[in-house]
């Protein structure tokens, strides 16, 4: 019997990554009848992370990146809550109005102090998909921090007015949610400078707001002691940077705050590590392949675990713009028209061309 794993990533605005699992598998299934298959729906800290870990939904009303009243879930087990920042602060909720230099993640912040009154000791926070650049300044608002000028006035939301920075009070901290432990999961290796260069006009940045920004998120780095080139502080508009900074000033280390590439912990929670060596076949996809997927993505990090093992590789993806290597079954399934039927259709492409060269190599 034929052993396969399906661990895609979502195909961002069109399938999630359970609804492309499923459809792949069902394809699979029209071609190798009696396949065992695996549907392990994968994320790398971006949108749809935190539905990959088990608990209770919890959904409450809070506020979206524009600051108009919204709802918003999160996961929580008992003891960790698994936070998507795109929940609350993401960019879908303002794309007929994005607010590139006001946007702040204080919606996110109400998440984060529920959680803490439910009992959380840990905070998962997945950073994709954020319609922010406020180096998470709205999130320590949400906990009563609040950021000064130098005349000790409040600072204006968002990254706009982050150039201003001069200090941020505490006096009004809620010191339990703060104090959690805090597992930042990325999905990007940016810096702080690249949250503005790179990703900031995503998020309705014009040139001159891309200055703006990356000249103030510099400066809030520096200002709050952070190295603006550490390699992930970039990632959902730099809010590593106030995570870090709060949690080093409350503990005196940073030893509470962890920032991690999100899909080398997904795959692990989903038991991948130990269950794809077993396999003869292993699915993954995203919505386009190119270089930047074998960096820290879930494409990427698939391809890593399988790498070694006597596993097949397939990529499935509207596009395939990169290279992926030897030995590796690609299905490209063009730009999204019935997105249900393509997946089908891809999943079986796969299992047709696996059950091909299984024969020639046998």
């Amino acid at each position: 019997m034929v052993h396969i794993i399906i661990a895609p990533d979502s195909f961002k605005g069109t399938a999630t990554a359970e609804q492309a699992a499923r459809l792949l598998g069902e394809g699979v299934r029209s071609v190798i009848r009696d396949a065992q298959i695996t549907l392990a729906p994968m994320a790398d800290g971006g949108e749809g992370t935190a539905a990959t870990f088990s608990g209770e939904t919890i959904t409450l009303p809070t506020t979206d990146a524009a600051g108009r009243l919204t709802e918003a879930s999160y996961i929580f087990d008992g003891s960790t809550a698994y936070i998507d920042i795109a929940a609350a602060s993401g960019l879908p909720a303002v794309a007929d109005n994005t607010v590139p230099l006001t946007g702040d993640t204080y919606g996110t912040g109400v998440l984060i102090a529920d959680a803490q009154t439910r009992g959380a000791t840990r905070i998962v926070l997945c950073l994709g998909g954020s319609a922010t650049t406020d180096a998470g300044t709205g999130i320590l608002v949400a906990l009563g921090a609040t950021p000064m000028d130098e005349a000790g006035y409040s600072l204006r939301k968002g990254g706009g007015s982050l150039g201003a920075l001069a200090s941020i009070d505490t006096a009004q901290l809620n010191i339990p949610a703060a104090a959690l432990e805090w597992v930042l999961l990325t999905d990007v290796t940016a810096t702080v400078p690249e949250a503005a260069t790179v990703y900031a006009p995503q998020k309705g940045a014009s040139t001159e707001d891309v200055a703006l920004l990356e000249s103030a998120l510099i400066h809030t780095a520096v200002t709050l002691g952070i190295d603006p080139q550490t390699p992930g502080f970039g990632a959902a508009g730099a809010v590593p940077v106030g995570i870090h900074w709060l949690s080093t000033m409350l503990h005196g280390t940073d030893s509470h705050v962890h920032v991690l590439p999100g899909a080398p912990l997904v795959a692990d929670a989903l038991g991948l590590v130990e269950s794809i060596p077993q396999a003869n076949l292993v699915i993954t996809g995203e919505g386009r392949f190119d270089a930047q997927s074998l960096t820290g993505k879930v494409v990427g990090t698939i391809a890593d675990i399988v790498a070694g093992t006597g596993a097949t590789l397939a990529i499935a993806a509207g596009r395939i713009d990169a290279d992926p290597g030897p030995g590796v079954i690609t299905a490209a399934m063009g730009e999204p028209v019935d997105v249900e039927k393509q997946l089908f259709e891809a999943g079986a492409q796969i299992a047709a061309d696996y059950l091909r060269i299984s024969t020639a190599q046998g």
